[in-house]
């Protein structure tokens, strides 16, 4: 009885570690397109992606196979061009969007992929506008400071 319970816990143990394999995937010409934790044919923990050209498209974490935490997406150039919060394969909180210069152009508060609250717009690295969306759809737009300030609360921007 002993054995057979030892038995039956080292293979139950081998077959979860089993399940767990670190997968990379190619494209056409052999360079690298993704690698990251596959459990049982979902993506888990840690992910990157590729550009053809091998630079670095997307990084972030899985979890049953959708996207979760704070991910980074990056363009063919190796550039910065988002990075933000996912929960359930859908983006959440503060967005930040760059332009060809890593510098932030806009910034935007998301749930469920959609805008829902203030998108700060800059140029230059200052702020040029602000929007406040609801599901999606603009509500109101500022293009000064002063006003925006005095018509929200800056905690509604945390």
């Amino acid at each position: 009885m002993k054995y057979s319970f030892l038995i039956i816990t080292v293979l139950l143990s081998v077959s979860i570690h089993a399940q767990k394999t670190y997968q990379r995937t190619y494209f056409e010409s052999g360079s690298l397109a993704s690698e990251g934790w596959i459990n049982n044919t979902q993506k888990v923990r840690y992910w990157k992606f590729y550009h053809k050209n091998g630079n670095l498209k997307s990084e972030g974490h899985y979890k049953e196979g959708k996207k979760i935490k704070y991910w980074r997406i990056y363009r063919a150039d190796g550039t910065k061009e988002s990075e933000g919060h996912y929960l359930n394969d859908k983006k959440i909180k503060w967005w930040l969007f760059y332009d060809s210069q890593e510098k932030i152009n806009h910034k935007c508060q998301l749930k469920n992929n959609q805008k829902n609250g203030y998108c700060l717009m800059y140029k230059n690295e200052k702020l040029i506008s602000a929007v406040k969306y609801v599901e999606g759809k603009k509500i109101k737009e500022w293009t000064d400071f002063r006003s925006f300030r005095k018509e929200n609360s800056l905690r509604d921007l945390q």
